[in-house]
């Protein structure tokens, strides 16, 4: 599938903004640490750790897998990232949170989709009725997708 330009364009704003972000916080930027920013935003789906570990291992043949852990680790700390768990499935998800949505979970095989949403403030409201200061915030829906209620009906 084609990405629209203007995708593109949000996406290399999005790494910008990371790398600007992290530099401000004192963070080293290595080319390892670009190279996973980068794979997570331009990622259509939601990757585990082990599968960036494998897509950019021929690039980087000398990075290990807890480098990449620690990268995320980063990254979720700054809240850019966000963990995904699966019901039945011991491997963490992990989601470049650039854009307000919401994650949506099949029960059955896992499957995460993104439903873009424009949701009011939640942040802000908790903080409001709480006085927490609120670093970060993740909703998450539960459900059944089509392909996995398809072949329910087929096996009844």
């Amino acid at each position: 599938m084609k990405e629209h330009k203007h995708h593109m364009d949000q996406n290399k704003e999005y790494y910008q903004d990371v790398l600007k972000h992290l530099r401000e916080k004192g963070v080293r930027i290595t080319e390892t640490r670009k190279a996973v920013i980068d794979f997570i935003i331009q990622s259509h789906d939601h990757p585990s750790a082990d599968m960036i570990y494998q897509a950019l291992l021929p690039a980087f043949p000398n990075m290990s897998l807890a480098t990449v852990y620690n990268n995320l680790k980063v990254l979720i700390d700054e809240g850019f990232v966000s963990e995904l768990k699966v019901r039945n499935d011991t491997t963490t998800y992990y989601d470049f949170m650039g854009h307000q949505h919401l994650n949506v979970i099949c029960e059955k095989c896992g499957r995460i989709a993104d439903m873009d949403l424009d949701l009011p403030d939640v942040q802000q409201e908790a903080a409001d009725q709480t006085g927490y200061q609120i670093t970060k915030s993740q909703m998450v829906v539960y459900g059944i997708c089509p392909d996995c209620v398809a072949r329910q009906q087929e096996a009844s």
